[in-house]
């Protein structure tokens, strides 16, 4: 299981002083890049290789508030891979003494070259994704 933390910083907050709600796919952005590295490679080696994974749907379940100074746990998983495409689920915790599930989301990506067509997942990004196979 790969787990991401961050702490919230000010600039996330709104005048409410709870995180800006769309700050939550940038979580979930900062999450998949931890997702890479810790299995071993990383989002730039992906696109040396010329493939590209846009993010072509979007979606965020809140259930709670996070608020500045916070430590944020997030746990991304490939929930699905396809031919050419694969979707990301993510769970964001609050840590501390009982950690308190703050939202849910989903991203599904699709695999594309430079040029912006679909291409089939090559291995190279297969290979961090073992638990769906």
């Amino acid at each position: 299981m790969v787990e991401a933390r961050l702490r919230v910083i000010y600039g996330d907050t709104d005048q409410m002083g709870v995180v800006y709600y769309a700050n939550y796919f940038r979580y979930f952005e900062f999450a998949r890049s931890e997702y890479f590295r810790a299995r071993g490679g990383s989002y730039r080696e992906v696109e040396k290789e010329g493939f590209l994974l846009p993010v072509i749907e979007a979606s965020c379940r809140y259930k709670a508030s996070a608020r500045y100074d916070d430590v944020l746990l997030i746990r991304p998983t490939v929930s699905e891979l396809r031919h050419a495409s694969l979707t990301f689920t993510y769970e964001v915790f609050r840590e501390g003494d009982s950690p308190s599930l703050l939202c849910t989301g989903r991203t599904v990506h699709a695999c594309v070259g430079r040029d912006g067509k679909p291409r089939r997942m090559p291995e190279l990004l297969t290979r961090f994704f073992e638990e769906v196979r």
